[in-house]
């Protein structure tokens, strides 16, 4: 596996299927939840584009309240593929943003997740998934999911090691921004 700094102007977030009829069923779903939030926030503290699919809303709803409020309608794509990139217009939906690496988090980790991450590494992307910002129902098929992705190349991080990556020094504004969501 090669090293990954993660940089602002190169990353781009992609927060996959977060949505209400989901993730009541999670494994540790307030984690998921409070860990999501902070990378959205980390994501506009450093101006770094942020991307948000749900799966069949009209069956599993949108994206829960919490997190919806904080995001732009604009950045929603709506699928039914379990990976994005199956689905058709995801390729242009996530390409815009002319960056190369991808932090990744959401639910389900074995699924729409494991399934997301393998389909960037083959498009040359270097991804990092945020171990405590994804989830499964069972735990097990989480953590075999992270090692999975792990030994393909994947880079598996806690929120707090990405958001501290990319904001690199501390006295920064952005830093004394995202300080209160570490207290």
């Amino acid at each position: 596996m090669n090293p990954q700094i993660l940089r602002p102007k190169n990353t781009v977030m992609l927060m996959i299927d977060v949505q209400e009829k989901l993730l009541p069923a999670i494994y540790g779903k307030e984690s998921v939840e409070l860990n999501a939030k902070k990378l959205i926030k980390a994501s506009q503290a450093m101006e770094i584009p942020l991307k948000v699919t749900e799966q069949y809303p009209k069956g599993l709803g949108t994206t829960v309240p919490g997190l919806a409020e904080e995001i732009s309608s604009d950045d929603v794509f709506e699928k039914k593929a379990f990976g994005c990139f199956d689905e058709e217009g995801f390729d242009d939906f996530f390409r815009c943003t002319r960056r190369n690496q991808v932090v990744l988090f959401g639910i389900e980790s074995h699924i729409c997740v494991h399934t997301t991450a393998m389909q960037l590494l083959e498009r040359d992307f270097e991804v990092t998934v945020v171990a405590d910002g994804c989830g499964s129902r069972e735990n097990g098929n989480h953590e075999i999911a992270l090692r999975n992705m792990s030994a393909c190349g994947v880079h598996v991080l806690p929120m707090e090691s990405v958001v501290y990556q990319l904001i690199k020094v501390s006295g920064t504004p952005e830093f004394k921004q995202l300080l209160p969501l570490f207290k």
